[in-house]
């Protein structure tokens, strides 16, 4: 079958004034609109499209993709304000619609929200919603400690920043474990530090006890190579400054040197850490 809001691998089956059209498996059929249409192509040609419904809510295809698909979440900007909602820029000719119930502070145009594009089953159309915790369940978890993950920045707390997890749960990052800016719909990577009653998720950006020494020690390295053998860093520096030279905890560099140390690879003074030659 067709799938709206979604990519769909679809067959040319004829050709009109208007456009192609393409066929699925199961003889359902989509335009695909002049705008579209590559300049050759044969009958039964096989073409990857995006399907959603057209400003007279028929379903057309596109060959362009938007910035978000059915049942994801992406950051897209405020075109314009209606009398019904917010339309929502996702990279198609038709914009993206957010009804004001689906919003949860007022959208303002060219503002940029955090949105997640779902199906309504009330009026099969594909609509965004920026309350995107409702989206999200820690009741039953696909993750557990110490798994690494896929995290969208969702939006600040008090205590740190509330992410999104593989798209599916919702987590908190604590202001001490954030050692670089993050802003509302980046994407990164994450480890499951720890699992609080109420199927919390508490993540860090960098791995966790001895399994980050390894990594953070090749850090220290690397800057100590590219600043001609010497960092201005000791044990006695103050946690900003070692965020500020190297991303990283006091606690996590203080592990790093002294495994770098009884390897004999620096040398701590009290100005600074020699790389040893």
């Amino acid at each position: 079958m067709i799938h709206l809001g979604q990519i769909n691998t679809l067959e040319i089956l004829r050709e009109t004034d208007h456009g192609i059209y393409l066929v699925d498996d199961e003889n359902n059929e989509v335009l695909l609109p002049n705008r579209y249409v590559p300049e050759s192509f044969k009958i039964w040609d096989k073409l990857e499209v995006f399907v959603y419904l057209d400003n007279e809510e028929r379903p057309v295809a596109s060959t362009d993709f938007p910035y978000v698909k059915r049942d994801d979440f992406a950051l897209l900007r405020c075109s314009q304000i209606t009398d019904y909602g917010a339309f929502l820029d996702w990279g198609l000719v038709k914009e993206l619609f957010c009804p004001f119930k689906e919003q949860a502070f007022p959208m303002k145009k060219g503002g940029w929200y955090l949105v997640y594009c779902y199906l309504d089953e009330k009026t099969d159309r594909l609509v965004a919603s920026s309350k995107t915790n409702q989206f999200l369940d820690n009741k039953e978890l696909t993750v557990k400690e110490f798994d690494e993950v896929d995290l969208i920045v969702s939006h600040p707390s008090d205590i740190g920043m509330n992410v999104i997890i593989n798209k599916k749960h919702t987590g908190l990052i604590y202001k001490d474990n954030i050692f670089t800016d993050l802003s509302i719909g980046d994407k990164l990577k994450g480890i499951v530090k720890k699992i609080r009653p109420g199927n919390k998720l508490d993540i860090t950006l960098g791995q966790i006890g001895y399994r980050s020494i390894e990594p953070n020690a090749e850090l220290i390295l690397k800057e100590l190579e590219d600043n001609s053998g010497y960092l201005k860093l000791s044990d006695k520096s103050t946690p900003e400054e070692i965020k500020e030279a190297l991303k990283m905890s006091k606690k996590n560099f203080k592990k790093a040197i002294g495994t770098l140390y009884k390897q004999r690879s620096i040398d701590i003074k009290p100005d600074g850490i020699y790389l040893v030659k």
